[in-house]
C-alpha cells in the first residue's frame, strides 16, 4: 500500500485543550501501512524530518519511519523529539519481533518491561537497561497486549533458532530498534514503551540471511532480495511463508496501535498534569 503523498503539516485545528502529541516510530513501511487503512493519516515535514499524522480522538498522532536499526531508530527519534514546542509527550517503539520463547507464538502482541541492547552481556546490570513506562505498560495491557519483561535490541537480524533459543534465556523477544528509541526518549524525559508483535517464532529458522538485504538506510532492498533468491531458490517457500506471516503481523499490531491511541487520548491530559506517565 502506498504512503500519503508528502505535504506541509498543517496547524491543528483550534480546540479547548491542546492536543496530546504521541510519536509512533516503525522501522519500515511495511510495518505501518495498514495503519493507513483505519484511519486518514496526512504527510508533513517535521523540521526536515518526513512524518505522518493524524489525530485520534484528540491524540495527535505523529509516525517516523525510522529504518532499521538501533542507530538510524535513535537518530530519527532524537531528531522527532527534540523539536522545541512540537515535541511529542509520548513515544511509543513499535513494529515486528522475532519470538525468543516457545511461549510466544506468530501474531502474539507484546508490551516489554524493559529493553537492553546486544552488547550486555550481564543481564543483571540493570543500568544498561531502559524501562518503559509503567502507565503506558498498563495501558497495552488493557489494549490486550501481553506484559513481559524484556526485549532485546539488535544492531543486525537475528534468524537462526539455535541463536534465538540462546538468547531467550534473557530476552522475550528481539527486534532492532527499541533500545533506541526508547534512549532518546529518556534523554528528553519523554514517557515511553516498545510494544511489538511477533513475525517469527524461536522454533524458525528465517529462509535467508536478512542482513545481505538492507540497505545502508536500513530498507529492504528488492534487488537484493531477488539476488538472494537465485543463490537460494529454495528459501522462496520460506519467503512466501513469512511475508504472510509479517502481513498479518502488521495488520494486528496496527489494529492494535489503533486502540491504543485512543486509549491514550481518554488519559494523556490527566498523566500531563500528573507530570508524567509513570515513569
Amino acid at each position: 500500500m502506498a504512503l500519503p503523498t508528502q505535504s506541509r503539516w498543517p496547524t491543528p485545528p483550534q480546540r479547548e485543550y491542546a492536543f496530546v502529541k504521541a510519536l509512533f516510530t516503525f522501522a519500515l513501511e511495511t510495518e505501518f501501512a495498514p495503519w493507513c487503512q483505519l484511519r486518514k493519516f496526512r504527510a508533513a515535514d517535521w523540521g526536515g524530518l518526513k512524518l505522518w499524522c493524524a489525530d485520534a480522538d484528540g491524540l495527535e498522532i505523529a509516525v517516523v519511519l525510522t529504518g532499521a536499526g538501533p542507530k538510524l531508530a535513535r537518530q530519527a527519534a532524537s531528531q522527532a523529539i527534540n523539536n522545541g514546542d512540537d515535541s511529542p509527550r509520548f513515544c511509543i517503539s513499535s513494529g515486528l519481533a522475532g519470538g525468543l520463547r516457545s511461549e510466544h507464538r506468530t501474531n502474539d502482541l507484546l508490551v516489554a518491561r524493559a529493553v537492553f541492547p546486544e552488547n550486555v552481556r550481564e543481564r543483571d546490570r540493570v543500568e544498561d537497561q531502559i524501562d518503559s513506562s509503567e502507565a503506558l505498560v498498563s495501558f497495552a495491557a488493557e489494549c490486550g497486549a501481553k506484559v513481559v519483561e524484556h526485549f532485546l535490541t539488535t544492531a543486525r537480524v537475528v534468524g537462526r533458532s539455535d541463536e534465538k533459543k540462546h538468547l531467550g534465556q534473557s530476552a522475550d523477544a528481539v527486534e532492532m530498534e527499541s533500545f533506541g528509541v526508547l534512549s532518546a526518549a529518556q534523554e528528553r524525559g519523554v514517557p515511553a514503551v516498545a510494544i511489538r508483535v511477533i513475525s517469527d517464532t524461536v522454533d524458525e529458522d528465517l529462509p535467508l540471511d536478512m542482513n545481505e538485504v538492507l540497505t545502508d538506510a536500513g530498507k529492504v532492498s528488492i534487488p537484493r532480495v531477488l539476488g538472494q533468491v537465485a543463490l537460494h531458490p529454495g528459501a522462496v517457500p520460506g519467503l512466501m511463508r513469512l511475508g504472510r506471516d509479517s502481513k498479518r503481523a502488521a495488520v494486528t499490531l496496527c489494529e492494535f496501535l489503533d486502540r491504543y491511541a485512543r486509549r491514550l487520548a481518554a488519559t494523556g491530559q490527566f498523566l500531563q498534569s500528573k507530570g508524567g506517565a509513570g515513569q
